[in-house]
């Protein structure tokens, strides 16, 4: 009962003190897409992710009730940077559901002008919003309605200290007349937040206090990506690992502070909780103890040795990579290591891809190649009789001008075209689909069924897998090249395919670019198959990979072929359509019914 009591107590002491609208609240996933779709339509970065803002502490001037209830110390504010736009998860500060959509509509409006720095944020943010209202008025309304809901939410500048008071007067009168105040009174605490502006771009992992970064996030026009928060970060010599769970008594008070040791550059296992986690505490701390070496090594055990090996073709190709941040190109940066599978024996067609193949190779059959005859040409294989005749004809009745195509010849009417399916055979591939079957035997049965089909079809067609270990050591399968046939040797190889590694898929398409650009054929299909986005263990992480993978995809669309993707992860509609397109893509939402769909997909794209 005391309990009860207590938690029924803090509930309403909390409601009262918050001063939000719950009733009128409006969430950001419910709003993503519509911001997405502004923000970019407004001249936003295309490439910058949806994301959730974390809270940022503030030492602001707080009600007795406030204090009480322990709240409005954090605030969740609009702020973006090079990776991401950051939005509050959810917005309850006005006592209308409409304006509180309105709010989240500004903010994103007024994110796609670009970010701010703590030296400009006063006056960065008056100039945003006259830049905003001069290109697009039908704005004004909008903000006026959302600087009258503003003020009243604010505090009343007679009821603070005078120098609070006067930094009060002057944040309202930038609200009211943006461009109108230079600087701000100085005052011990901080200003209440505008919850209209946006804020600086908070530093990731630096000095005590500032905030930690997840560089891994994606989003498309409309996208939200997943919940990542940042946290803030202090940094420590070292842990006693000893002390995983820290517990004090102060009268009846408990405190708890959880402690995982993530070394992020030699050990890659998840934690079950770690995410739980991390929500709970408010901040992180992070430490360079190496003292374990085993965890260290880790990741050189990785590699196999030299005699375990697959085969090495070669002593490797190195490929250049598109840096963002610079806007070039870093020269010979991947060395793409081309290799053969030396466990691979020739193997028949599995059981229980017979009779889905032997009814692809029925419909394909179709498409392959038929011998036709051209009548009356000036030379060829034989003399066309009807031809002959006609002239002997004309020749009798002494027709002056007399045809000279007296020839025919056999032309094949074949297909223009070329195909190189690129599989990713990274380690996300060893995960099961409904608990019964591997990604990579998905895979696989989507290789066997596809190269059946062309075979059928006799379109040219080359396949190749790839993984990576850091930009050194991109491995490239080989499978079947475009002079091999396909046959019992073939089957093995991709039999014998097994998951490992990370997926540096920019790399891998330059490599299948410069494969492809070599063939005569017209039209030239580049199909790759992934089940997630790019990734790898170094900096090809977040946006770095993603655009990697974009330009290496326009190098493609460039050279004349035709890049598409099929992939199973659900959430590729956050990140494919800024890598290839919108219609450059196809995301399959049963990954069991990969291996039918492929064949089917593959006439489609060639019709």
């Amino acid at each position: 009962m005391e309990e009860w009591v207590g938690f029924k107590w803090h509930e309403y002491i909390t409601r009262q003190a918050v001063g939000e609208f719950p009733e009128h609240a409006v969430h950001l996933k419910d709003e993503a897409r519509t911001l997405g779709v502004l923000f970019r339509a407004l001249g936003g970065d295309p490439a910058l992710s949806l994301v959730t803002a974390e809270p940022r502490h503030f030492r602001t001037r707080r009600r007795f009730l406030q204090k009480l209830a322990g709240t409005h110390k954090k605030f969740e504010l609009a702020w973006r940077d090079e990776q991401s736009l950051r939005l509050p998860e959810r917005l309850a500060l006005f006592p209308s559901k409409p304006v509180n959509r309105d709010l989240y509509l500004w903010l994103a409006a007024l994110a796609s002008l670009g970010e701010l720095t703590d030296s400009d944020w006063l006056t960065g943010n008056q100039a945003m919003v006259q830049t905003l209202l001069i290109k697009w008025p039908g704005l004004e309304p909008v903000y006026q309605r959302l600087v009258r809901h503003t003020l009243q939410w604010r505090p009343d500048p007679t009821t603070l200290p005078p120098a609070e008071g006067r930094r009060e007067r002057a944040i309202r009168q930038a609200l009211i007349d943006p461009g109108s105040v230079e600087t701000l009174p100085r005052a011990e605490s901080d200003p209440w937040p505008v919850v209209i502006w946006l804020y600086p771009t908070t530093t990731p992992g630096k000095a005590n206090g500032r905030t930690t970064g997840d560089d891994e996030v994606t989003s498309t026009p409309g996208g939200l990506a997943k919940k990542r928060k940042r946290r803030r970060a202090e940094r420590v010599d070292a842990f006693d690992k000893d002390q995983g769970l820290m517990l004090f008594r102060l009268e009846s008070l408990f405190s708890w502070s959880e402690f995982i040791p993530v070394d992020r550059a030699g050990d890659d296992t998840e934690e079950e909780d770690a995410d739980a986690v991390a929500d709970d505490m408010d901040m992180i701390s992070v430490s360079e103890d190496r003292r374990e070496a085993s965890s260290a090594i880790k990741f050189d055990l990785d590699l196999p040795s030299e005699e375990n090996d697959d085969l090495h073709l070669g002593p490797g190709i190195h490929l250049p990579e598109w840096d963002w941040r610079s806007q070039s190109y870093r020269e010979r940066f991947c060395c793409l290591q081309p290799m053969l599978s030396k466990d691979s024996v020739p193997t028949r067609l599995p059981n229980h891809l017979s009779r889905p193949a032997m009814r692809l190779r029925r419909q394909f059959s179709a498409l392959k190649p038929l011998r036709q005859w051209e009548r009356r040409q000036t030379e060829g294989e034989e003399l066309d009789l009807d031809a002959c005749m006609e002239r002997e004809v004309q020749h009798r009745r002494g027709i002056g001008v007399i045809d000279q195509k007296l020839f025919r010849r056999c032309k094949q009417n074949q297909r223009d075209l070329a195909c190189l399916i690129l599989a990713d055979i990274s380690m996300s591939t060893d995960t099961f689909i409904n608990n019964t079957q591997r990604v990579i035997e998905i895979a696989r049965d989507g290789l066997q069924l596809l190269s059946e089909a062309l075979q059928a079809s006799r379109d040219p067609f080359a396949i190749f897998a790839f993984s990576s270990r850091r930009r050194d050591h991109v491995r490239f399968h080989h499978i079947k090249s475009f002079d091999e046939p396909y046959n019992d040797i073939s089957r093995g190889r991709i039999q014998a395919l097994e998951p490992g590694y990370y997926t540096r898929m920019g790399a891998a398409i330059r490599q299948a670019t410069r494969l492809l650009k070599g063939r005569h054929e017209h039209q030239k299909i580049l199909l790759l198959l992934t089940d997630g986005k790019p990734n790898d263990l170094d900096l090809y992480e977040g946006r770095y990979g993603v655009e990697d993978t974009r330009m290496a995809v326009q190098e493609a669309n460039k050279a004349g072929l035709t890049p598409f993707c099929v992939t199973i992860d659900d959430d590729a509609s956050e990140y494919l359509p800024y890598i290839f397109g919108s219609n450059q893509f196809v995301v399959i939402k049963d990954p069991a019914q990969l291996p039918l769909q492929l064949p089917k997909l593959y006439m489609n794209l060639t019709r």
